[in-house]
């Protein structure tokens, strides 16, 4: 009987044991739950949400800086996430850059390198502005410590609307221009002036529409610049020691490379005089003759 008790007793504060354990466990993720949503949050709450029925136009960026575990797997997963949005890469400039670089003595013949680099990339994507927040949720799951978020809204309804309105004032004062040009423009000069007058406006119109169309496109997609990079990495790498006694030429081979090199010398030495032989042949004839005269006269 009293062993019965004391096992039921360890069976009941095993269950309280895990119970406990259990709402820990719960707690813990509701925690980071939280946590990720409120990172989201911070990443993706964006300025200017226009309402469908508004008439206002807002060009909205967006500039991020912040570490990842991964920047190549990020990048792809970044790349993945605006072609699925309908969005597309105007820039990305992955690389690693090297913080500095030593070398240490392993052996008599081998030296260990060591790079300590930081791999980084500069992207510059665009997206519908439609799915610019939910473009920033999905990259946010992406960020470890996020740097800086800015984003920013430009209302741009007055411009596109002063744009259109100049647009249609030059295509009438255009079509005013040419019909005075067909009923009175009789003359050369009043012709020609008249033509640089049309050609102005349609100038005008064509930069109007032209710029319209700009500030549409930044409009309908966001442009989002991201900075990514990652925790500083090291490399290292066994090289060849090149001043190691190992790879010094032995002195047999030196000795035959020095007899050889000797030999080539006094080749080059005979090739030399045989190419004097004009001036040797003249300086003997020379000394020959000076020899046959002074015998003469001392007979």
């Amino acid at each position: 009987m009293k062993l019965q008790k004391i096992f039921y007793v360890i069976l009941l504060l095993a269950s309280i044991f895990s119970c406990k354990q259990s709402e820990r466990s719960e707690e813990a993720m509701s925690e980071s739950a939280e946590v990720s949503s409120q990172d989201a949050k911070t990443v993706s709450s964006s300025a200017a949400v226009v309402d469908k029925n508004s008439n206002r136009k807002f060009i909205r960026t967006a500039d991020l800086r912040f570490k990842v575990k991964n920047v190549a797997q990020s990048t792809y997963s970044i790349e993945n996430t605006v072609a699925k949005f309908g969005g597309f890469v105007t820039s990305t400039e992955l690389r690693s850059n090297v913080v500095n670089t030593s070398q240490a003595k392993k052996s008599s013949d081998s030296i260990v390198e060591t790079t300590r680099f930081i791999v980084e990339n500069n992207m510059v994507i665009r997206v519908p502005n439609t799915l610019l927040d939910t473009t920033l949720k999905t990259i946010a799951r992406q960020i470890d410590y996020l740097d800086y978020r800015i984003i920013k809204a430009d209302d741009v309804s007055l411009t596109l609307l002063s744009n259109d309105l100049s647009q249609k004032r030059n295509q009438q004062n255009q079509a005013r221009v040419e019909e005075a040009i067909q009923n009175r423009g009789k003359k050369l000069g009043e012709t020609v002036d008249a033509e640089d007058r049309v050609y102005n406006s349609q100038t005008q119109a064509d930069e109007a529409r032209i710029n319209n169309l700009s500030l549409k496109d930044q409009v309908n997609f966001s442009t989002v610049s991201l900075s990514l990079y990652q925790k500083e990495a090291i490399k290292r790498e066994t090289i060849a020691n090149s001043e190691s006694e190992e790879f010094r030429t032995s002195i047999g081979v030196r000795l035959v490379d020095g007899l050889k090199t000797g030999w080539h010398i006094l080749e080059e030495i005979i090739v030399f005089i045989v190419h004097l032989w004009a001036f040797i042949l003249i300086g003997f004839l020379g000394w020959f003759i000076y020899k046959k005269t002074r015998k003469n006269k001392n007979t």
